[in-house]
Order: structure tokens, then C-alpha cells, then sequence
């Protein structure tokens, strides 16, 4: 898509890419011009001395003459494929809830449908490394919250993120990708079949040019895009330390709504979100929770409607099984394991079965899907 609508064709998308890869150039700068000087090819065309009148620094007029031109005819050449797209902040397309930021990116690359960056969103992210109930929980929260109209946003990344979007597209509903690299590379590699899709269903979108690759700065940065796009954010797990406490706190510095769901005092992955709490984030335990918060700010596209709740993410709860509901020993053993992670031993010690029984029982009923294993020979309940 080499034109920009109502942008001024070829020649200023050309410009906006020139501006975009000026190096050492940060977009708090080139917001700053542009409320100046509005046209990023009269800043290109500028004198020193006009740019330094204008609040840039007196680096930028070296920085414009040292843009490569070849990087340049690249990211030409790639938004000449179907569905690629690039929305300068300029742009009516651009969304205004990301416009408002005061390092708003330049202008954003979208492969997929450039339309769904003004929908009402929810940011949903974790750990890269969840519990076997935090996979499903994220699942299953957005599956439901996909269902009911919004589309979940999130970052690409393994674990929780991953999850997010793979609910989303399930519902079947909406789903956004922020990458931290550009969008003609997949990071992590094992999900380019859910970047496909995403494409397809959704949107993937990246601050950063084609041939970008994985820079470790360039993840925080793009946690501000997942932040500033959404009415909120919705965070499943995270350590004390971990980045996805990032987004959430740049969520509340932009006034979005942070909710987090809780878990058990041992698991060390849902002391980020207890941590979220006591700051001021709400408690969430159903998606019917999120919903009820947004109510006032969602406003859905006309056509869409919500769809029934099912599942953990809405307030009907998870559905039995019948063969454990009847089966008393089986009754006994999910009672003995709770909600947390435990061993065989402990199951044994609280339940007063044979080893052998639980192990028998564990076995079945982690085909059934009713647990799952832990590193460590721990088991955890799912449903």
C-alpha cells in the first residue's frame, strides 16, 4: 500500500520513512516538530537554523542527511505487498488513545486490517512462563472477553500472551499483535502459524521498519503501545519482577484501567499481580469483573454483539465432568490437591489413598484434562 489516504500519495509516505529512520531521532522529537512544523517533508526540506527555531536539536539536520535511502526503497518495496500497511500518526486511522502519549510512535506498520487499531481493546499479558491454570485462565478470560465484542491486544510473546491471543481467535473474535521487531520477522519463532493468523483475523503491528530485528530495548518500548492502545489492562501472572508489570504501570500512569487476577500466596508468579492489587489495580475473578468496569467506555461497532458467557473467563464457571463428579476417590483426590501446586506425597498424606491409587487416578485424569504436571513432580488442578 504505497499511498496514504488523504495523506498526500507516495511522496509523503516516502517522507514519513525518511523521518522515521533519521538515526538517534526518538519520537518525542518528532512530535514536538510536527506541532510546529506539520508536514514531515517541509521538516525533511528544513534549514538547521529552522529546525533549531523549531525545538530540534542541532543534531537532527545530521541525523536527516544520514538516512538510508536504500532502508528507505525496502520499506517501500515491502508495503507494496497486499495488506501491509503504514499509518503515520497524522493519519485519521491512527488511533487517538495512542495519539495522546506524549512519545506517541511516528507512525505504526500493520499487516492485517489497519481499521482495528481505533477498536475498543483490552491489553492482556503475563509471565512467559505460566502455571498450567494461568494457560488456561488467559485462554479462557479472553476467549470470553473476545466473545463479548472487544479485541484482546497483546505482545506475541510466549506463555500468557500467547494464550491471550489463541483465546481471542477461538471466541472466534479480534486480536492485535505489537511486535518488538519489525513486521517481517516473527519473534518467537515458533509462533509464525499464530502470526499468520493474527494477520488474517486481526492485526499485527510494529513501531519499528522491516528488517528490525529482536532488540532488548525494544520490548519495553512497544509495552507502551499494548498499554496506550487499550482501555485497559488485564494482567493473568507475573513474578515481581516481571516486564509485564511494565505495561500495567504505564496502563496507570495513562489512566487505563489495570486489573489483575489473583492466585495462591506460594505461587511466586501471582505475587506481580498481588503486588498490582495493593497499588490500586482491580481484583478481578471472572471476565463478567472486566466487563463491568469498561461498561461506560466500550462502545462496540455497530453490528456487533455480545456473546454468551461459558467457560472459567465468565461468570458461569467451568463445566463438570461426569465421571469425577460421580467417582468418590476422585472427589477425595481433588480435594486433597486444592487449587495449588502439590505432590504425590502430600496428595497421598491429606487424602489417605494408596500412592498407587493417586498415581493411577493422576495419570487419567491428566489425559482427561482435569490436571496437569509440574516441574518437580508437582500436580495442579485445571477444572
Amino acid at each position: 500500500m504505497t499511498e496514504l489516504d488523504g495523506q498526500g500519495g507516495p511522496q509523503a509516505l516516502a517522507d514519513w520513512l525518511r523521518l522515521l529512520r533519521a538515526p538517534g531521532v526518538g519520537p518525542a522529537t518528532i512530535g514536538r516538530l510536527l506541532e510546529v512544523i506539520p508536514e514531515p517533508g517541509a521538516i525533511l526540506r528544513a534549514t538547521p537554523s529552522q529546525l533549531q527555531s523549531a525545538g530540534a536539536p542541532a543534531s537532527l539536520a545530521e541525523a536527516i542527511a544520514a538516512v538510508d535511502e536504500e532502508a528507505v526503497a525496502r520499506d517501500l518495496a515491502w508495503l507494496e505487498a497486499p495488506g501491509h500497511h503504514f499509518i503515520p500518526r497524522t493519519d485519521p486511522r491512527f488511533p487517538p488513545r495512542l495519539a495522546s502519549l506524549p512519545d506517541a510512535p511516528v507512525g505504526l506498520f500493520v499487516v492485517g486490517d489497519p481499521e482495528l487499531l481505533c477498536y475498543p481493546q483490552l491489553a492482556m499479558v503475563g509471565s512467559r512462563r505460566p502455571t498450567a491454570g494461568g494457560r488456561e485462565l488467559a485462554f479462557d478470560f479472553a476467549r470470553t472477553l473476545a466473545g463479548h465484542g472487544l479485541a484482546i491486544t497483546s505482545g506475541l510473546a510466549l506463555g500468557i500472551d500467547g494464550q491471550a491471543h489463541e483465546g481471542a481467535l477461538a471466541a472466534p473474535g479480534l486480536t492485535l499483535a505489537v511486535c518488538g521487531t519489525g513486521l517481517d520477522r516473527v519473534y518467537p519463532a515458533r509462533h509464525h502459524g499464530l502470526a499468520r493468523r493474527i494477520a488474517e483475523e486481526g492485526a499485527l503491528v510494529s513501531e519499528y521498519p522491516p528488517g528490525t530485528g529482536p532488540h532488548p530495548g525494544h520490548f519495553p518500548r512497544r509495552n507502551r503501545i499494548i498499554a496506550g492502545l487499550s482501555l485497559g489492562v488485564l494482567v493473568v501472572e507475573a513474578a515481581r519482577q516481571s516486564g509485564s508489570l511494565i505495561t500495567a504501570r504505564l496502563a496507570m500512569e495513562y489512566g487505563r484501567e489495570v486489573f489483575a487476577i489473583p492466585g495462591s500466596i506460594h505461587n511466586p508468579l501471582a505475587r506481580g499481580c498481588h503486588r498490582l492489587i495493593r497499588e490500586g489495580a482491580k481484583l478481578v475473578e471472572s471476565a463478567a469483573d472486566v466487563l463491568e468496569e469498561l461498561a461506560g467506555l466500550i462502545e462496540l461497532p455497530e453490528g456487533v454483539a455480545p456473546a454468551p458467557e461459558t467457560g472459567q473467563g465468565g461468570p458461569s464457571g467451568p463445566t463438570g465432568n461426569s465421571q469425577t463428579d460421580t467417582d468418590p476417590e476422585r472427589l477425595v483426590l481433588l480435594e486433597a490437591m486444592g487449587f495449588d501446586p502439590v505432590s504425590i506425597d502430600r496428595i497421598v498424606e491429606r487424602s489417605g489413598l494408596t500412592a498407587e491409587a493417586v498415581s493411577s487416578m493422576l495419570l487419567i485424569m491428566e489425559l482427561e484434562g482435569q490436571v496437569a504436571s509440574l516441574p518437580g513432580g508437582r500436580y495442579q488442578r485445571l477444572r
